[in-house]
């Protein structure tokens, strides 16, 4: 009877959320202290519930329950027990399982560490979160329930996605899902803000720890999704603007836009309307991404469900809450619109440029993922939108904001001076040009490539430069602030990610071969030799392992044994063999046999040399650290009674100015 009460903890959560949706809000509305006391325990005790619900499903597949029907879809006899925890979240109905989970998660958090705020504004909150899990709750009871039985039960199960299986998978999915439903703290601060609809910025920086935590998490899962790809798929690419991946992307770029609106809005009062309509647009974009993967209107391998059913729901509930937000919006934004004008050369200037770009850039994206769709419903035929739409206009959007980094920590507040800026422009300028004239020598006319090591250097030298100017002018125990340390990282992750980025894209060499044991090939500067393939197993899986002994100049560099598995029912998975390193990786994929009755005879492989790729997951990984290390900020941590009283603009601008 065990997933019968996994059953019975997700009702009970469902009611809990009813509760928790519609009491505290009623109470906010009346005045009434008791129905709004009644938000934390309600909250509490839906995620007790859902947490339960979970761990029993977790045991259902460690136990091997086969009369679970989700359990019986996705495991084995044979399955590492490893694969079998991530099993849980392998599929559509565990996926959102943990989704709601991480929601809890979320909302438990803010019931512990929001005690200092006002209790109005904290009941319409969790009211608004509340609404949410409860439309997840009632997309899990009644489509997609992890816990319906399969009787008879089987003696084994099928098995896990083989492309799921892979050490990445364990973690990248909860973390993604932290950012994705992280958003959802920023939307539910930004809707009861617009209902209490007299509040103006002291919200903002209630909200600001929880983006940022919410995009340095979103950040972490998009890194540790690229590298999963690229470690497992065979094709050597990092980036290949799938659908779901740029369903990730969307919210990451307006989660961007967002927590630099949230600095001008909570420092000067400023982009008010602005920030409270890309709180809605990032969590929006997160709920547009959980459709794209679980509807079956497009392909992709990262795709969890192909039911019309489920994703007709999660339409409907896309459209109720982005609808209804925008309309409260459209109804109340005039009541908290408002701010300190600012002159053209100013850090507010330089932010609305960089969000105008930053949000064009999400509107590409999601023009560019949803217009096949269109093209299907206008009978205009098949429309494939790819690498070229996207690696064309992407860069060309970016290139303001990398151009405007490096002055981003030098402008002041409201206006500033041009001397100061006109120092940065002339060092970052020669530095760049000094570095591209050197890389010009190593890189034979590669423009891409030139360009690569300009941009990051230009970026790299100003935040450097920053460094260097608050080391000297500002004592000790004021250098680097929190806030200030998580935004230098995360501008030092640019320059390093544009490296990465543009070198390996302009110096990556790849080569398709037949090759004979005993054969060589060479690609990049090394040596490739085929020494045959070999026959390996795992726990649930048998493999044709190849050997390629790689040198340089006649010196080993490396043994490589690509694999290509087979499963136990029959699937088969390309495990590609990689020697890293940080300024190349060799990369090496393991083809089909030229001849099937000769394992022994030519194999097909696909070699790979690929300078700087490291450094992609490099940069993106000091972005996610700049976002965590900018939400322990200790001003974010303050008393309710310095938050209810508003700074005069003076001491507002000493204290941005520190």
């Amino acid at each position: 009877m065990t997933p019968e009460l996994g059953q019975l903890a997700l009702i009970l959560a469902l009611f809990l959320a009813l509760a928790q949706s519609a009491l505290p809000l009623i109470g906010a509305w009346r005045g009434n202290r008791a129905l709004m006391a009644v938000a934390r325990p309600a909250a509490t005790g839906q995620a007790v519930f859902v947490a339960l619900a979970f761990a029993i499903l977790a045991s259902a597949f460690l136990r091997f329950d086969f009369s679970v029907q989700y359990v019986a879809a996705n495991s084995n006899l044979q399955l590492p027990w490893y694969y079998r925890i991530a099993a849980v979240w392998g599929a559509h109905e565990g996926s959102m399982l943990l989704w709601v989970l991480i929601l809890n998660v979320w909302t438990f958090a803010l019931t512990l560490f929001s005690r200092r705020l006002p209790d109005v504004f904290l009941a319409r909150v969790l009211g608004v979160l509340g609404i949410i899990s409860t439309g997840f709750l009632c997309f899990i009871l009644f489509t997609s329930n992890p816990f319906a039985r399969l009787l008879p039960m089987p003696p084994d199960g099928a098995d896990l996605n083989p492309i799921l299986q892979d050490p990445g998978m364990t973690f990248h999915p909860p973390v993604l899902y932290m950012g994705y439903v992280g958003f959802s703290v920023a939307f539910a601060f930004s809707i009861a803000a617009l209902l209490g609809g007299s509040m103006e910025q002291a919200w903002v920086r209630w909200a600001r720890p929880w983006t940022n935590a919410a995009w340095g998490f979103l950040s972490c899962g998009i890194v540790a999704g690229s590298w999963w790809a690229y470690a497992e798929l065979g094709w050597g690419g990092w980036w290949f603007w799938d659908p779901v991946e740029n369903a990730s992307f969307m919210p990451w770029l307006v989660g961007v836009a967002l927590i630099h609106a949230q600095a001008v809005t909570e420092k000067r009062g400023s982009l008010r309307a602005w920030t409270i309509l890309l709180s809605l647009f990032a969590f929006s974009l997160s709920l547009l991404g959980t459709f794209l993967v679980r509807s079956g209107i497009l392909t992709s391998v990262h795709a969890f469900a192909s039911d019309p059913r489920r994703g007709a729901f999660i339409l409907g509930f896309l459209a109720v809450v982005v609808g209804g937000s925008l309309l409260l919006y459209a109804l109340r934004a005039p009541k908290v619109a408002g701010g300190k004008a600012f002159a053209w050369v100013s850090r507010e200037s330089a932010i609305l440029v960089g969000n105008l770009m930053f949000t064009v850039a999400a509107a590409m994206v999601l023009l560019g993922t949803l217009f096949p769709l269109l093209g299907d419903a206008l009978n205009l035929g098949k429309i494939s939108v790819g690498p070229p739409y996207f690696g064309l206009l992407f860069p060309l959007l970016m290139l303001p904001v990398v151009l405007l980094l490096p002055f981003g920590p030098y402008l002041r507040w409201g206006n500033s001076e041009a001397p100061v800026l006109k120092q940065v422009l002339v060092r970052a300028s020669i530095a760049a040009a000094a570095c591209a004239i050197i890389a010009a020598f190593f890189v034979q006319g590669q423009i891409k490539a030139i360009a690569g090591v300009a941009c990051a250097v230009w970026v790299g030298v100003g935040v450097l430069l920053y460094v260097a100017k608050r080391w000297r002018e500002m004592p000790r125990g004021r250098r680097y602030p929190a806030e200030m340390a998580g935004m230098l990282l995360a501008h030092l992750g640019v320059a390093i990610f544009l490296i990465g980025v543009l070198l390996s894209e302009s110096l990556s060499v790849t080569r398709d071969v037949r090759l004979s044991p005993g054969e060589s090939a060479t690609v990049g500067g090394y040596d490739f030799r085929f020494d045959g393939v070999t026959q390996t197993s795992g726990p649930n899986w048998t493999a044709q392992q190849g050997v390629v002994t790689v040198t340089c100049n006649g010196a080993p560099v490396a043994v490589m044994h690509p694999q290509k598995r087979t499963y136990l029912r029959e699937q088969v998975q390309t495990t590609s063999a990689i020697d890293p390193g940080i300024t190349r990786d060799i990369y090496v994929a393991l083809g089909e046999p030229m001849d099937p009755r000769h394992v022994q005879g030519a194999w097909a492989l696909r070699l790979y040399t690929k300078p700087f790729v490291r450094w992609i997951w490099g940069g993106g990984l000091f972005m996610m650290l700049g976002g965590f290390v900018s939400a322990t900020d200790r001003r974010f941590r303050v008393k309710r009674e310095a938050e209810s009283a508003q700074p005069t603009p003076v001491a507002a601008l000493q204290e941005s100015q520190a």
